[in-house]
């Protein structure tokens, strides 16, 4: 026998349907709360069928954000195997029925007949460090998408209040800038405070600078109130706004401070990171999530499997005489592997970083590519680079 149990997860709860041995379903399909009460009656099921059947179940199931963590970090306790299927493969194999019908329970049915026909390989657990390298990647993304909204808010306010101070200190979201702009918001507050008064806030919001640069600065915060078309702020509201603004990117400036830290900090206990350092071009925040997206390289027995998953690769499309010759890259990898490898590129072909990038990237252009073909090109031997560094555990210096 070859029993199987297909999970269709949703939030909260999946519905479970188990099959014997191919074409022979196992009782009822049932639905399962993700509790901890639940859960374990789960794996009373599963022993359950390991002795009726004599063998034990697969399970397979959706990747499904983040609901299916639940059932797999409970059935990695319990060291079960899984089966944790791209949903675009569930998607495709759905499609190829006749009839349009969508539930859970058939959902469910359907994983298992799946798994029969498909011969899928058990999912390989990762290891806690790169997960968590991961993770705090992926939230300073988050907190970078966040943080760059919230300067488009305050730049709105800033161009209805103030728009002559982005003239004044060459980073507008330095502390000592922020810090000014929200004690002094308006060209009235500065008139009225004076240059001497303004030449001490500096000094005491950005202490380590000379007084020449104090008063320098103090002088263009004046000139720039002067020129300021808004010498009286009407609404009051734009005010509120502009120092709520402010606070928010202090409070994101703080977040991604720690975040960094803590990524470099996590990074720094790992051999792979220093290896994917060693390439010219890849500074420490694309090493970091180079190697938390790609994990245990050990998950690819091929470079190519590692192409694939950053979704570099081209697709192919061709039916009876007809075979395309513009293909594009399928893009069903992961965004941010392929993002940071794009900016890796570009870091190393510009002013020459990475000598042996940029003579395979001058060769493809020699050869009439375009430059985004070109780039592609370079991601893709990269990568293959990347493979070989991190299966012989060498540094880039070392590769022949």
């Amino acid at each position: 026998m070859n029993p199987v149990v297909g999970l269709d997860v949703a939030k909260g709860e999946s519905q479970v349907q188990e099959f014997s041995d191919k074409s022979k379903p196992y009782g009822k399909s049932f639905s399962m709360k993700h509790t901890r009460e639940e859960l374990d009656q789960f794996i009373g099921f599963l022993k359950e069928i390991e002795e009726v059947t004599g063998q034990v179940p697969m399970v397979i199931l959706e990747s499904t954000g983040h609901y299916h963590s639940p059932i797999v970090q409970c059935m990695e306790e319990h060291e079960i195997l899984y089966i944790l299927l791209n949903p675009i493969i569930s998607y495709q194999a759905k499609k190829s029925s006749l009839r349009k019908v969508k539930t859970d329970v058939i959902d469910a049915y359907q994983l298992c007949v799946l798994y029969y026909k498909e011969d899928f390989e058990p999912h390989k657990n990762r290891g806690i460090q790169l997960l968590n390298l991961r993770n705090l990647s992926r939230q300073q993304e988050i907190v970078t998408n966040m943080y760059v909204e919230v300067k488009l808010h305050f730049h709105t306010i800033l161009d209805q209040v103030f728009p002559e101070y982005r003239k004044v200190f060459g980073d507008l979201y330095s502390k000592v800038s922020l810090s000014m702009l929200k004690e002094y918001p308006t060209s009235e507050a500065i008139l009225t405070a004076g240059e001497s008064r303004l030449v001490e806030s500096v000094m005491e919001f950005c202490p380590r600078r000379s007084g020449q640069w104090a008063r320098e600065k103090a002088k263009k915060i004046m000139d720039s109130a002067s020129r300021n078309p808004f010498q009286k702020v009407v609404y009051e509201s734009h005010l509120i706004n502009l120092r709520m603004y402010i606070d928010l990117l202090f409070h994101y400036q703080g977040h991604f401070s720690d975040l960094e830290g803590r990524i470099v900090a996590l990074a720094n206990e790992v051999e792979e990171y220093k290896i994917i350092q060693s390439i010219p071009g890849i500074g420490e925040k694309i090493a970091a999530t180079i190697i938390s997206e790609i994990g245990e390289i050990d998950r690819f027995n091929h470079p190519k499997k590692l192409v694939a998953f950053a979704g570099v690769d081209p697709s192919v499309h061709s039916s009876g005489k007809f075979t395309a010759t513009i293909n594009h890259i399928t893009k069903r990898g992961s965004s941010r592997l392929r993002h940071s490898l794009y900016l890796a590129v570009l870091c190393g072909i510009r002013s020459s970083r990475n000598k042996k990038l940029k003579a395979f990237y001058d060769k493809k252009k020699s050869e009439g590519k375009p430059a985004k073909v070109a780039i592609v090109a370079c991601i893709n031997k990269l990568l293959h680079w990347i493979y070989a560094l991190l299966k012989r555990k060498e540094t880039f210096l070392d590769l022949a």
